[in-house]
């Protein structure tokens, strides 16, 4: 199960797999989320508790994949987990996932998204023609070579950073007044409905285990990265977050999509405003980055195994036919008319990934007991799986098209996967 599945030299540390997490965890979702969840929790404090809530969440997944990590310490993510411990089929759905709804789509959409924020500073550019030169130019960069795209990650992922925290810091002390009042409790159902739009900002919490086949020391420095990673972010998106629901009036806020915008320019002008567009467009850009960077070391290692052509597995380097095969993909999905469909089901069909990944990390230390240490067994995973299963429930009851499609998706995966063992491939 240890044995690697292909050979790849480890060229990267514990500041880029953390980086790698950063950069996956913060697109949009933090700078659009909260105007909605106002709407519908009426009170700023509770917005930040389903905030909290929601990071204590993402690192509860993140102390189950570092246990996995340890043990099973290469790259593929979901696939290569779930194909060890419960089974290839399981695996190669997850795969399928990830190339459809776990990394394609979500670049497509952080593509989307830079052009339509970049569109006022490049006239005549469509938003579609902004966002396709995107995804090129960073496809080129990590197809190239592996340490140099690295380099260029961690050096967007550090400047988000500090340009989130900078903002943070100037803002805090603008904000009015804040009112102290203890905010009435939130219906049970509303409040678990914010946490799976939450959920879509804290995804990517797991990022780092899709490149775990080049990280030096991955039994050490994967569970870290998982560990660090989230807990930066959430404290990023606590900081951010308290700006933004206490900037100004709720009403002026709620059910805002640009609550990001808002927020700035009540506290500081259009200045502020179009300060924090750039920095929006500058977390897209690493967010699209680290997209490219993870998801085609899933297709390799699925190529390496044999349930996906061999063209696409790695050697020594990047894997570039899988990095051509994830562009083709999402600069079809920017394109397409079904683009936004697909986007609105991704937190649904990834949300049960995970959870089929944490009843593998149960079954596998059931099976080897002490042996494999889990951080706050059971409790920590049963936790874990518990919650996100809640999630997919309320999920299922809001938008039951979109969560149907997930699972027609997963069903169109498991007879893939039939298909291909009746070939013998």
């Amino acid at each position: 199960m240890s044995a690697p599945a292909f050979a790849t030299r480890r060229q990267l540390g514990l500041a880029t797999a953390t980086a790698l997490v950063v950069a996956n965890m913060i697109g949009t979702g933090v700078f659009t989320t909260s105007g909605f969840l106002l709407a519908d929790l009426h009170a700023p404090w509770v917005v930040l508790a389903a905030w909290a809530v929601g990071g204590a969440q993402a690192a509860l997944g993140a102390l189950c994949y570092g246990a996995l990590a340890r043990r099973i310490p290469e790259s593929g993510g979901e696939y290569l987990f779930l194909s060890r411990t419960l089974h290839p089929a399981a695996g190669y759905v997850a795969g399928w996932l990830s190339l459809l709804v776990g990394f394609s789509a979500p670049l497509a959409g952080a593509a989307f998204a830079f052009g339509e924020y970049t569109k006022a500073w490049l006239p005549g550019w469509p938003p579609k023609l902004a966002g396709t030169l995107l995804i090129l130019v960073f496809s080129v960069v990590h197809a190239w070579h592996v340490q140099r795209g690295a380099w260029l990650q961690n050096a967007a992922v550090v400047l988000k950073v500090a340009l989130i925290a900078g903002f943070a810091a100037v803002a805090l002390p603008r904000l009015p007044e804040l009112d102290l009042t203890p905010a009435a409790a939130a219906p049970v159902g509303a409040f678990a409905v914010s946490l799976v739009w939450i959920s879509f900002s804290y995804a990517g919490w797991n990022a780092a285990v899709y490149i775990g086949g080049e990280v030096r020391h991955p039994e050490r420095n994967l569970p870290r990265a998982l560990l660090l990673g989230t807990g930066i972010v959430t404290t990023l998106y606590l900081a951010l977050n308290f700006v933004f629901v206490f900037a100004a009036p709720v009403g002026d806020l709620a059910g805002k999509l640009e609550i990001g915008r808002l927020a700035a320019e009540a506290l500081g002008g259009r200045a502020w405003a179009d300060a924090i567009t750039a920095l929006v467009a500058i977390g897209l850009i690493s967010s699209a980055s680290s997209l490219i960077m993870a998801g085609p070391r899933v297709y390799a290692q699925m190529a390496a195994d044999g349930c996906v052509p061999r063209v696409f597995a790695a050697s020594d380097g990047p894997p570039r036919s899988s990095i051509a095969l994830q562009t083709v993909v999402a600069l079809a999905l920017l394109w397409s008319a079904t683009f936004e469909a697909l986007l609105t089901y991704i937190g649904f069909t990834l949300s049960l990934s995970t959870a089929a990944t944490v009843a593998g990390l149960i079954k596998l230390r059931r099976r080897e007991g002490p042996a494999l240490p889990v951080p706050g067994w059971p409790w920590v995973p049963w936790l874990f799986l518990l919650s996100v299963l809640a999630m997919a429930t309320f999920s299922v009851g809001r938008r039951p098209l979109e969560s149907l499609l997930g699972l027609a998706t997963m069903a169109v995966g498991w007879v893939a996967w039939a298909w291909s063992r009746r070939r013998g491939s």
